[in-house]
């Protein structure tokens, strides 16, 4: 009896320990699975901590407030200077000099793909308005610079060639008339020229609630339009409040035009946290909201496209949460996102502007106290985790 007692025992724990083993395989199974389901296909980056090299003169940024691409890929940037800067930053520009360090650089700069200056210029002189404020800045098919500024008096914006001479300027400052003035702009935030029809569409901007085309030549505003492809309206906007009924109207500012080799224009509506798409005559197409919680400054603020032909993904900063997000252009759907809040290669402190260059690395700008450049290199396309990625460091190499 004893020995029928002990197998019983023996063969109830073998049972016993099989049905925890099979929940167990079962977990894992499930948590695999899980795991599985929660990533998805997209561009994979890694952050670049050595680019650029240090600016010379001991150069400082101000709040970075633009990045563009010319054909050589080498990566302009536009910043703010000496009126971002305090005074412990800019020790030797003050008067008298306080110290050896530091000065403000030149306000545009153009960096090679191995992070060495090769062009600085920029500031007031004969025959424009330079901006009271920087904002945006676009290098064209044609290897021109233009420059837009959102400041109180800024309806105005600005052709250069690479080397700073002045070709050209289109509206004069300080004298905007509104949403539907014919000749002037509004606190222009970005411009892109097209280099298939010649045609230049300005994110105007700041003041003004609408998109402008401008003919590149001759800097004459074309057409324009405002949400949903209506007249502009520059009624009172209020207070964004999330959940209620879109606006009919751009809120200011109007922040991003982002032009696909398909002929779609995207737009930034930032502080409504949304992006609208347009045919070029003005047609709207559709309107997608992310992070549609999102108040304050706005989570839409500028737009790059991936460098395959079919511009699969679009890259959209968000300098409020501090993440770029990656969004399948076809679906509008977020993927995944990258970065988090913080002053380390890969966080962001005001991620603003974003551009890519032709192998597909991505560089960053920021505004505020971020006051910097960043580059992003692709590492091309895999699965990564859906949702928040966090930093994107490089890989450790033995």
């Amino acid at each position: 009896m004893m020995k029928m007692q002990q197998r019983d025992l023996i063969y109830g724990g073998l049972l016993a320990a099989s049905v925890v083993g099979l929940f167990a395989g079962s977990f894992v199974l499930q948590r695999a699975a899980t795991a599985e389901d929660a990533l998805v296909e997209a561009p994979i980056f890694e952050v670049d901590p050595l680019w650029p090299k240090p600016l010379p003169n001991e150069g400082l940024l101000g709040m970075t407030i633009g990045v563009s691409l010319d054909a050589a890929d080498n990566v302009w940037i536009v910043h703010r200077g000496s009126s971002t800067l305090n005074n412990n930053e800019k020790g030797a520009e003050l008067n008298p000099p306080v110290a050896i360090c530091c000065r403000s650089a030149p306000p545009v700069i153009a960096f090679n793909q191995d992070g060495d200056v090769i062009h600085s210029w920029g500031g007031p002189g004969a025959g424009y308005d330079w901006p009271e404020s920087m904002h945006g800045v676009f290098v064209d098919y044609k290897n021109n610079v233009w420059l837009g500024g959102n400041g109180a008096k800024d309806s105005q914006i600005l052709k250069f060639t690479v080397d700073g001479k002045f070709i050209l300027e289109s509206g004069q400052q300080g004298h905007n008339g509104g949403s539907n003035d014919p000749e002037n702009f509004g606190r222009a935030a970005q411009i892109y020229i097209d280099p298939k029809t010649n045609e230049g569409f300005v994110a105007d901007g700041y003041k003004n609630r609408r998109v402008a085309v401008i003919d590149p030549d001759t800097g004459k505003i074309k057409r324009f339009w405002g949400a949903y492809g209506n007249k502009p309206d520059d009624s009172p906007e209020g207070p964004y409040v999330p959940g209620a009924t879109a606006l009919q109207q751009f809120r200011s500012p109007v922040h991003c035009v982002a032009l696909a080799n398909d002929g779609l224009l995207y737009v930034c509506d930032r502080q409504h946290d949304r992006v609208q798409i347009f045919h070029t005559d003005g047609t709207f197409v559709k309107e997608y909201f992310f992070a549609k919680d999102t108040r304050a400054s706005g989570s839409t603020w500028e737009i790059a496209f991936s460098k395959d032909p079919q511009q699969r993904f679009i890259y959209l900063t968000d300098g409020q949460n501090e993440r770029v997000r990656i969004v399948e252009r076809s679906t509008m759907t977020e993927l995944t996102t990258f970065g988090r809040g913080g002053r380390q290669p890969s966080e962001f402190f005001g991620v603003h502007s974003i551009a890519t260059d032709s192998k597909g690395n991505i560089y960053t700008t920021e505004t505020y106290e971020g006051k910097r450049v960043q580059k992003f290199n692709f590492k091309g396309i895999g699965k990564v985790k859906a949702g928040d990625q966090g930093v994107v460091w490089p890989k450790r190499t033995t």
